[in-house]
């Protein structure tokens, strides 16, 4: 290949700066494939913590990241659990240190995070074939502002490859949705959102 020559020049006036394309639609109809307000950790990095870190540096890498979910990494890897801005900022931290005897700034992210064990996930082929309205629906059924995605390889391994943000869905569908009551239908929702 032979050398091109480059021509930089000044910069123009009022030159703004490339919005960041998150790889989702702007908008979405609470009938349109769920594939299109889950987020895609194929295309967007996970951002994660361990379970020693503090919560004070959780909180921080989840201002600096624009996220409200964090997942919680072992040694090898593997999602050990999850920390949502819920359990930082509530009540969550208080009542473990009285449980435990031991001063806020001694928590750690293990000590409020939701262990692996109790992590429910949703099956990506099923969310292939599921609708807006189904996640939403299901998101407000388990009272939860979020909801992870997995997937199966050919070996059987299982690995996270989506999450789903109730928030983030409210946006795209332009309204606000609380993770509480359970939407019936399509219709219920469409009420829902333009009420």
């Amino acid at each position: 290949m032979s050398a091109q020559r480059l021509h930089p020049h000044p910069l123009h006036p009022g030159t703004t700066v490339v919005p960041w394309d998150s790889g989702q639609p702007e908008r979405v109809a609470v009938d349109g494939p769920a594939r299109e307000v889950m987020t895609d950790l194929r295309r967007v990095k996970a951002v994660t913590t361990v379970a020693g870190a503090t919560l004070d540096s959780a909180h921080q890498r989840m201002i600096h990241t624009s996220v409200r979910l964090l997942l919680v990494l072992d040694r090898n890897d593997t999602v050990a659990g999850l920390i949502t801005a819920t359990d930082l900022l509530g009540e969550k931290p208080m009542a473990v240190a009285a449980r435990e005897h031991i001063s806020h700034d001694q928590l750690r992210v293990e000590h409020i995070m939701t262990p692996a064990s109790e992590i429910q996930v949703m099956d990506l082929r099923e969310v292939e074939q599921a609708r807006v309205a189904d996640v939403v629906a299901a998101l407000r059924e388990s009272g939860r502002q979020h909801a992870l995605v997995s997937e199966q390889d050919a070996r059987g391994r299982h690995a996270v490859c989506g999450v789903f943000s109730l928030k983030q869905i409210g946006r795209q569908l332009g309204a606000r949705l609380e993770p509480t009551g359970i939407a019936q239908s399509v219709a219920e929702l469409e009420h829902l959102i333009h009420h």
